[in-house]
């Protein structure tokens, strides 16, 4: 199961190359936007407590490295400052001059409490870039709410949609909206960016979990005003779209099958060995299909439960009807594809030597990002950018750490 090796070369590239991002809060939405930028060439410090992201704590560990950490982390430079002292936050003043781009995701009125209002940090910086993510946004009635994305998730209408009609809203096993909201965020600071190219002048980009999966929610919000439909659950199936949903098949697993085009699914009823399906007046439009979803479905259905999942993929494949097992993480590491697509990269670690990790999305044929390294430990570049950034001495940032100011990486400092 060989996976694409990242390139020695620990220079950046991507279309990022030259901007300086400074990443401030914790957990996974802030830390995404900037994994993302870091990926496409920006230069990314993160500043973490002294205990550290709690991102750190999730997921698997090998030999006490976090193995989440080593992906969300990765291409970064990380450092550890006390951002809950005063020496700990005129450190963040003295960095934030060398900066195109602040992105952090405390609570709203943090930053403003600790002096670093927006209006504070164009005082040092006057074309910063300041990408603030949110539970609810900088504004309106909960703006001061804490916020989590599985709860912006629940608000948003979006949770209420995933799993089962016959039983409570379920979720996705991963933090869905906190991703979604880093996308967003990201998006903005680009386009942030984009507009300063022009204007010479930095702006705040406002990225709320909650709004970010209700943008999600798009097709519902007409439907609800004119119609008053509060759509259900519907499991495997995506509703209007007939057939869209997993089958079964004779070894005992699924195939799900998107055959909702009028000329897909007569490509289906041909590869079933029924084309007349294809000019049933049941069957023959997506509309009709809709209206005959559950006797679709069961001819369907039979005709999968005749067959091993391995035989209905060959056979969907060659008749070119949208089918596929659903996949596992094993899956994916033994697919071909994935391997082509270089979307297993190989990338070097300190403390493991190499980890797998997941590759760059989107592919740029001029200007493609990399994997430089992955995820550093607590406070392992802290000496370094506070030497570079700043101009701290060595004996200046000894004291720092001496009075718990900052934390620099004693495996780091031995070298």
């Amino acid at each position: 199961m060989a996976t694409q090796a990242c390139p020695s070369t620990a220079a950046p590239s991507g279309p990022l190359v030259g901007y300086r991002v400074l990443e401030l809060g914790s957990t996974a939405a802030g830390p995404f936007c900037t994994r993302l930028l870091a990926d496409f060439g920006a230069e990314v410090v993160k500043i973490e407590a002294q205990e550290g992201d709690s991102i750190r704590e999730l997921g698997e560990t090998v030999d006490g490295k976090s193995l989440y950490a080593a992906s969300i982390c990765r291409n970064k430079q990380i450092i550890s400052v006390n951002l809950r002292t005063e020496k700990g936050r005129n450190i963040l003043k003295r960095l934030i001059a060398s900066f195109d781009v602040v992105v952090e995701n405390f609570r709203p009125g943090t930053l403003e409490k600790w002096g670093f209002s927006y209006r504070e940090l164009t005082n040092i910086k006057p074309d910063l870039v300041l990408t603030r993510v949110s539970g609810y946004g900088q504004s309106g009635p909960y703006s001061a709410r804490p916020g989590y994305g599985v709860i912006g998730e629940a608000m948003s209408g979006l949770r209420h949609l995933i799993g089962d009609p016959d039983r409570p809203p379920s979720r996705v096993a991963i933090p869905l909206t906190d991703y979604i909201t880093g996308l967003y965020a990201a998006l903005g600071t680009m386009m942030a960016l984009l507009s300063r190219e022009r204007t010479g002048e930095g702006q705040c980009v406002d990225a709320s979990l909650l709004e970010s999966a209700f943008s999600f929610m798009e097709a519902h919000v007409p439907a609800f005003e004119k119609t008053g439909n509060v759509s259900m659950r519907s499991g495997p199936r995506l509703p209007n779209s007939a057939p869209n949903t997993l089958f079964p098949t004779r070894d005992g697993t699924h195939i799900h099958i998107a055959a909702l085009a009028d000329a897909v699914f007569r490509r289906l009823a041909t590869a079933m060995g029924q084309p007349e399906l294809g000019t049933d007046p049941r069957f023959v439009s997506q509309a009709a299909r809709n209206q005959n979803e559950a006797e679709v479905e069961a001819l369907i259905a039979q005709w999968t439960l005749a067959h091993d999942a391995a035989e209905l993929k060959s056979t969907l494949e060659a008749a070119e009807v949208p089918a596929t097992t659903i996949y596992t993480i094993a899956d994916i590491f033994d697919d071909p594809h994935f391997r082509a697509r270089e979307m297993l990269v190989r990338a070097p670690d300190d403390d493991l030597g190499e980890v797998t990790l997941a590759g760059i999305v989107p592919k740029l044929s001029r200007t493609p990002g990399r994997i430089r390294w992955s995820g550093h430990r607590l406070g392992q570049d802290t000496r370094e950018v506070l030497r570079e950034l700043a101009n701290l001495t060595d004996g200046e940032i000894d004291a720092l750490q001496a009075e718990g100011v900052v934390s620099c990486d004693p495996q780091k400092a031995a070298q």
